[in-house]
């Protein structure tokens, strides 16, 4: 049976699919039983304009005359009901010859299809293209589409025959990405239609969106059948994923289920982005009930136009007209504006109206406000515009073809009076023209025009209307990319609040001193705000990772800017600094004090007896050993470093020379005073300075040598896990320095073996005993410096090495010459020869 067609013969007959009702009732059906005829149901009174819309203009062609001089344009006209297979009939209908399609169970031939139209104008949906274009593709018969986005449409090897004058979904996806950057929102989520448009372009948007470095929250398929489970179980996903900003990418039927079964569920506080299919849809913006969550909705929508007599046009619509008897899907659309039953027959149609009033038929569309005749958002309805005047206009450029410069082989022309639709595909794919609106309409190789969108924002009127406010504008054409999408955000109103653009991320922004940590198993835009490390910085949001300062820098406690390191070195005004400094000088004063007694009564015997000179000599040498500590206290300078070393191991060498000397001398007098001995004369003063001499030579050699090669110079050391600069100083000569120390080393240990082979000899007072016990101090001293210098940090290893320098020097000081000073002062009757050189008695002095 065929189905119901509006048509008016003309010259050449347009062929125009529209999606008048929204679905088709299925019927139940058995093996045996026939087909009934189909029903669709829910009339949609845009499609029904867009349809008025198309007539409009073929009769605006005719009527002008201009474009195809003599030739008039006829149309027919069927209802897809939204559905892919009743397209696919109306499209066979189109496709069937004056007298019919051809007999069940015969072939259907490239020429059986020649059919009574050269061109379709439609199919809207995407889903009801596909079927359609594959039908056409197959015999080149050009379709125009007014309403189809799917980017898969594009596919010329799939499709060859099909054009539109709408955008492709690439770029509308490609704006909704740039806006999606430009607010910054990170986590979004993906509601898509279960159809060709829906799924296609919810992927796309996915996958750029993924690429574009923000993260996919959900990504969910609104059913076919709208069952209310599986769209509640998409609400509640939604309020789970913590997105703020979700697209809707379908259709307004899928989307109103949605928006539907969102009000039953609570959900609110929604920033919705909507597709160009449903974001100027008046189903959705003029219920009162959608308001509450869809105000605020951002969406790109097609460029508007105002045609000029087209609400005229719409308007004189009457079923009491001649021609309207013609017309089978007038009176559904009556009794639905007016909610009445006409009771007429129409083109074996039985419409009853259950319950409703009576029309006359003589009501008029201007009492009526509905979708219909709204024609303030002319978006669809100008692409059905301009889809006609590029047919008109193909044709247009066949009948001017010039023989002998057409576009077919040996530059052949169109036979005008049978006109082909591979020919006329041919043209079309040519043509370009500009609009009474200074608009530019061509196609390119893909048969897609070129893509200008208004970006639009819903908005609640005073008196509580929403209205569709154009806040910014992307230009496909636009020279740069930066240049493509331009947004008036002033004009923006985000649910109400005109200033606060909604936060749509996983996670929180991370401020400046913290990095991201991606979390284990989450999305890459899902992570935990770290704190930089000590030295580290980050002085942006959202780092991803720390920079490290330079070496001579530290972080602030913030970790936002790098700052200079304290410099730490042993100071004179440091607690340490201040109490080894005042140890060192107390020692020096004491030994000064030594002299001062020991100058006094130098005429004793007790001074006397223990080589008064080389006492003198070596309290000298100590005072020295006091005094270059000092030199390591204070900010190391090149002559500060090279000074503190060699004064350090001169005036120890010194020290120990005295000492070894002192030690000889005892052992030479006590062997002197065996008999036959002469040994004595070998070890007067003069050689004992001259072992003093070249003891202290060899290290003034040393120190020379190692401040010619490789002088100790100052250094900074500044390890990466500490705040402080440490000044120290190098020693220039690791061998060097080994050197003077090995060589202090190797001094005192000599003396404290002689010292210690002369402890027991015969001598109430005997000085070896003294140095064994000085020495092995000074040795215990130098011994434990060692692992404590090593282990000590910064500048606590200069306080070790001074601590080890004054101790040594205390120790020498105190045990050599405190017992004489105590005889000197306290036990004067001690200090005469007769007791010195009387047997010791119970190991006492």
């Amino acid at each position: 049976m065929s189905l119901p067609v509006l048509e008016k013969k003309g010259d050449i007959m347009l062929g125009g699919l529209f999606s008048l009702h929204d679905t088709v009732v299925e019927p139940s059906l058995s093996f045996t039983s026939s087909p009934p005829p189909t029903q669709c149901s829910r009339l949609n009174f845009r499609t029904f304009r867009w349809m008025q819309t198309m007539i409009f203009a073929i009769e605006e062609v005719n009527r002008d005359g201009k474009l195809l001089p003599n030739i008039t344009l006829g149309y027919k006209m069927y209802d897809s009901c939204s559905t892919p297979h009743q397209a696919l009939k109306a499209a066979m209908e189109l496709m069937g010859s004056e007298k019919g399609l051809p007999v069940e169970g015969k072939n259907l031939t490239k020429d059986a299809c020649h059919g009574t139209v050269p061109v379709v104008i439609g199919d809207g949906g995407s889903s009801q293209s596909l079927v359609v274009a594959h039908f056409l593709g197959v015999f080149y018969v050009p379709q125009v589409s007014y309403f189809s986005s799917c980017a898969c449409l594009s596919d010329k090897k799939k499709f060859p025959a099909f054009l539109r004058t709408m955008p492709s979904d690439l770029f509308q996806v490609d704006a909704l990405v740039q806006l999606v950057k430009h607010f910054g929102w990170t986590w979004v989520g993906v509601i898509a239609g279960d159809d060709a448009y829906g799924r296609g372009g919810g992927n796309i948007f996915a996958d750029e969106v993924r690429k574009l470095g923000a993260c996919v929250a959900i990504h969910e398929i609104i059913p076919k059948n709208r069952a209310q489970a599986g769209i509640s179980s998409i609400i509640s996903n939604i309020q789970s994923s913590g997105a703020q900003v979700i697209l809707v990418f379908a259709v307004e039927q899928d989307a109103a289920a949605l928006f539907d079964e969102a009000l039953r569920g609570g959900l609110t506080g929604i920033q919705w982005l909507a597709s160009e299919a449903w974001s100027t849809a008046a189903v959705l913006s003029t219920p009162r009930k959608y308001h509450q969550i869809l105000q605020g909705t951002m969406g790109f929508a097609i460029q508007r136009a105002h045609i000029p007599g087209l609400r005229d046009f719409l308007l004189q619509l009457n079923p009491t007209s001649p021609d309207a008897h013609d017309d089978p899907f007038l009176i559904p659309f009556w009794e639905e504006v007016f909610q009445c039953s006409l009771s007429v027959q129409a083109k074996g149609l039985n419409y009853e109206a259950m319950g409703k009033p009576l029309c006359s038929g003589k009501e008029d569309l201007r009492n009526i406000t509905n979708i219909y005749s709204d024609v303030s958002q002319l978006r669809i309805s100008y692409n059905v515009y301009k889809a006609v005047y590029a047919v008109a206009h193909a044709l247009k450029a066949m009948r001017s073809c010039v023989k002998g410069q057409g576009p077919f082989p040996q530059q052949a022309c169109p036979d005008a009076k049978n006109i082909q639709p591979w020919q006329l595909l041919q043209y079309t794919k040519q043509v370009q023209y500009l609009t009474s609106f200074a608009d530019e309409v061509k196609f390119d190789e893909n048969g897609d025009p070129a893509a200008i969108y208004d970006l639009v924002n819903w908005q609640l009127t005073p008196n509580g209307e929403m209205e569709f406010v154009t806040v910014g504008k992307f230009d496909e054409t636009a020279t740069t990319v930066n240049q493509n999408l331009q947004i008036q955000e002033q004009k923006i109103l985000w649910n109400g609040n005109q200033a606060k653009v909604p936060l749509s991320v996983c996670s929180n922004i991370c401020p400046p001193g913290t990095r991201k940590a991606i979390r284990p198993n989450f999305p890459i835009c899902c992570h935990d705000c770290v704190a930089c490390t000590a030295g580290e910085i980050s002085n942006q949001t959202d780092a991803i990772e720390c920079v490290q300062c330079l070496p001579e820098y530290w972080s602030t406690a913030e970790r936002t800017t790098c700052i200079p390191k304290q410099i730490e070195f042993l100071s004179f005004r440091d607690a340490m600094g201040i109490a080894l400094m005042a140890i060192a000088i107390i020692g020096s004063i004491s030994t000064c004090i030594v002299v001062f007694i020991f100058f006094c009564h130098r005429n004793t015997p007790i001074v006397r007896a223990n080589n008064s000179e080389l006492s003198f000599l070596l309290l000298f040498s100590l005072t020295l050993c006091f005094l270059c500590s000092l030199t390591f206290i204070g900010q190391p300078s090149k002559w500060s470093c090279m000074l503190r070393h060699t004064a350090f191991g001169i005036s120890f060498v010194l020290s120990i020379s005295c000492i070894l000397g002192k030690t000889i001398v005892v052992l030479i007098a006590f062997k002197a005073t065996l008999p036959g001995s002469k040994i004595i004369k070998w070890f007067g003063p003069a050689q004992q300075r001259t072992i003093i001499a070249f003891c202290t030579l060899v290290q003034v050699i040393i120190c020379t040598v190692w401040l010619v090669v490789a002088p100790p110079t100052p250094h900074q050391l500044m390890p990466r896990e500490s705040a402080i600069i440490i000044l120290l100083c190098d020693e220039g000569s690791q061998i060097a320095f080994a050197l003077v120390l090995g060589y202090i080393g190797f001094l005192a240990c000599l003396c404290l073996l002689l010292a210690f082979l002369a402890r027991k000899l015969p001598d109430n007072f005997n000085e070896a005993r003294l140095i064994t016990f000085s020495m092995l101090i000074f040795c215990a001293v130098w011994v434990a410096f060692i692992p404590a210098y090593i282990s000590s940090p910064g500048k606590y290893a200069t306080v070790t090495e001074v601590f080890a320098m004054v101790a040594s020097t205390y120790g020498l000081l105190g045990c050599i010459f405190a017992p004489k000073c105590y005889i000197i002062l306290l036990r004067p009757e001690k200090n005469t020869r007769k007791q010195l050189m009387s047997k010791p008695s119970s190991g006492k002095f």
